[in-house]
C-alpha cells in the first residue's frame, strides 16, 4: 500500500493546553512539519512547543461567533486548497478534537486513512464522540496527565461526526462540520474526540471571559453545561453496539434542514470507552 501525504491543519485563539496535545498528537502521527497552525490575532504568541510546526499569526477574524466562524473557515479552507498541492488528504479540526482510530485494529491513522479508496468522495468523517466530565465518578483535569486516562464517558454527537478528513480541495462549513460539496461519508473504526466539554472548571473560566462573551460565546457555553448535567445523569451503554448503531443512523438519517449532515432521531446516547483508548490522548 502506497502511503499518503497527510497534512493537519486548526486555526486558534488563547488556547495553548489543548494545542499542546494537539501538537502532540498529530506531530506523533504525521510529523510536527505536516502541521499547519494559525493563530487567530496578530496579538498572540507562538508557543515553544509548536516551533517545529508551520505557524503563522494572521489578522483576527472578526464578528460575532456565527460571522467569525465562516470568516474563520473560509481563511482555513483557503489554506488547505493550496496544501493539496503537495498532499494527498488534509485533516482540519479545532484544537480540543482528535481524530482517532480504534487502537483495537493496531493501525496508525496515517496508515488507516492511507488504506481508504476515496473514489469520488471529497471527505471522510469519523464517529462524533463528545468526551464530557460524568460529575458522579470524575474530578478536575490534572493537566499533566493523559486526557483519556482522567475521561472514560463521551456522548454520541452528530455535532462531532464532521467532514474532518479532505480528500479533495472542497471547501469546509463552520466549524468543519461538512463540506460545502458533496455527502459526507462515516468511516467505520474511526472517531472524531471532541473535549469541549470534559472539564468543568475550563467551561466556567470560559463563561467568565468578556470578550467570548462579547462575541456571543454565552449560548454556546451554557448549552455545554447543560449536557455535562444530563450526561452525568444518562444511563450508560455498550459502546460495541452503540457505535454500530449511530453509524448506521447518521448516515441514514438527515436533518430537513441540512441534507449533507447526520441525524440521530433525538437520542440521547452515552457511552463508557473501553480500557483500549486510555492512552491514545
Amino acid at each position: 500500500m502506497k502511503m499518503k501525504r497527510i497534512a493537519a491543519i486548526t486555526m486558534v485563539r488563547n488556547g495553548d493546553f489543548f494545542l499542546s496535545k494537539w501538537v502532540q498528537y498529530y506531530g506523533s502521527l504525521l510529523g510536527e512539519e505536516n502541521l499547519y497552525v494559525f493563530f487567530d490575532g496578530t496579538d498572540q504568541n507562538v508557543p515553544g512547543f509548536a516551533a517545529g510546526c508551520n505557524t503563522e499569526l494572521v489578522p483576527r477574524v472578526a464578528g460575532n461567533v456565527r460571522e467569525a466562524d465562516k470568516g474563520r473557515i473560509a481563511f482555513i479552507s483557503a489554506r488547505a486548497a493550496e496544501l493539496f498541492r503537495r498532499y494527498d488528504m488534509v485533516i482540519g479540526t479545532d484544537v480540543d478534537e482528535f481524530l482517532i482510530v480504534d487502537p483495537a485494529l493496531g493501525v496508525p491513522l496515517p496508515e488507516f486513512l492511507s488504506g481508504l479508496d476515496a473514489g469520488n468522495r471529497n471527505s471522510f468523517s469519523g464517529l462524533g464522540c463528545d468526551v464530557v466530565q460524568n460529575l458522579r465518578c470524575e474530578k478536575q483535569l490534572d493537566r499533566t496527565r493523559g486526557l483519556l486516562e482522567q475521561r472514560s464517558y463521551v456522548y454520541l454527537s452528530t455535532r462531532y461526526t464532521k467532514a474532518s478528513v479532505l480528500c479533495k480541495p472542497v471547501p469546509w462549513g463552520s466549524g468543519f462540520h461538512r463540506t460545502k460539496q458533496g455527502n459526507y461519508h462515516i468511516v467505520k473504526d474511526l472517531y472524531l474526540f471532541h473535549f469541549g466539554c470534559a472539564d468543568v472548571p475550563e467551561t466556567e473560566q470560559k463563561m467568565l471571559d468578556e470578550d467570548l462573551s462579547a462575541r456571543g460565546w454565552g449560548r454556546h457555553l451554557n448549552k455545554r453545561m447543560n449536557l455535562i448535567r444530563r450526561v452525568s445523569a444518562l444511563p450508560v451503554r455498550d459502546w460495541d453496539k452503540w457505535t454500530g448503531k449511530a453509524r448506521v443512523l447518521q448516515t441514514v438519517f438527515r436533518p430537513p434542514y441540512m441534507w449533507n449532515k447526520p441525524a440521530m432521531l433525538g437520542l440521547e446516547i452515552v457511552l463508557k470507552l473501553p480500557e483500549r483508548f486510555a492512552e491514545v490522548v
